[in-house]
């Protein structure tokens, strides 16, 4: 071998190590940021807990009016939205509250994968909509926004008006989707989305009553805090290994039994 070519190699393999050594360092940066973020959740169900023990001796009927489940919610209880196909041999179950900061750090992560193996028919998610942040600081704007993706879901919209929400996410302490006029304005960034019947589904609170529904299963669930992230069952966040990738890998692997 001549040392021009022996040095060619050298260089070659010395630049797969540093690209080897960005992509660690860009898997430990996301990582980093869904665990920090998921921290100021994690607080907020201590606060859930103080309100439930001070009125465990009230009715634990909703005081959001009937439960009215959106179009297409299955499992128990009409609690879960469901993308993707039946027939995915992979089932990722979603607790979230558009008012917390590490489900967008989620959502921003792991989107593209999700997207991506929803799409080939690999994954199915099942998402399940809770007002955790409302019981922590107060307000009423998980209970809004969880409403109004619900009406989404109504008009077959909940994927694209699901990311809206999360891409528009004001800070945690400014209960911002409080205002039902706020979350028909997000609609207009969803095609075909804003209209009467959005806009009267949001207005009216026509699914407070189940989000509060699914609130309950979340408490009921002992889960520590949003996101909860459960492959087939197992919670993937308590995985300080995890990462899209990684998912990615496992979601396959199923599909190929």
């Amino acid at each position: 071998m001549s040392e021009k070519n022996h040095q060619g190699k050298r260089t070659a393999r010395q630049r797969l190590a540093v690209e080897r050594e960005k992509q660690k360092a860009s898997e430990r940066r996301r990582r980093t940021l869904i665990v920090a973020a998921t921290v100021v959740c994690v607080l907020g169900l201590a606060a859930v807990i103080g309100l439930l023990a001070a009125n465990s001796g009230k009715s634990s009927k909703s005081s959001t009016g009937p439960v009215v489940a959106p179009s297409g919610a299955q499992g128990k209880d009409s609690l879960a939205i469901p993308v993707g196909q039946d027939g995915a041999k992979s089932t990722l179950t979603v607790w979230e509250d558009f008012r917390c900061p590490a489900c967008k750090a989620f959502e921003a992560v792991y989107r593209p994968t999700l997207r991506e193996l929803t799409g080939s028919g690999k994954l199915r998610v099942e998402y399940h909509l809770v007002r955790l942040i409302d019981g922590n600081l107060g307000g009423t704007g998980s209970l809004r926004a969880a409403n109004a993706a619900a009406c989404a879901q109504d008009a077959g919209k909940f994927p694209a008006y699901h990311d809206v929400l999360f891409e528009n996410q004001p800070a945690e302490t400014d209960d911002a989707y409080a205002d039902n006029n706020k979350l028909v304005q997000l609609a207009g960034k969803v095609s075909g989305l804003d209209t009467p019947a959005f806009t009267k589904c949001v207005k009216d609170g026509t699914h407070d009553g189940w989000v509060d529904k699914s609130h309950q299963a979340f408490q009921a669930g002992g889960f520590s805090g949003t996101p909860t992230v459960l492959l087939n069952g197992k919670d993937i966040l308590k995985d300080r290994t995890m990462t899209p990738a990684k998912l990615k890998q496992m979601v396959e692997a199923a599909d190929k039994g």
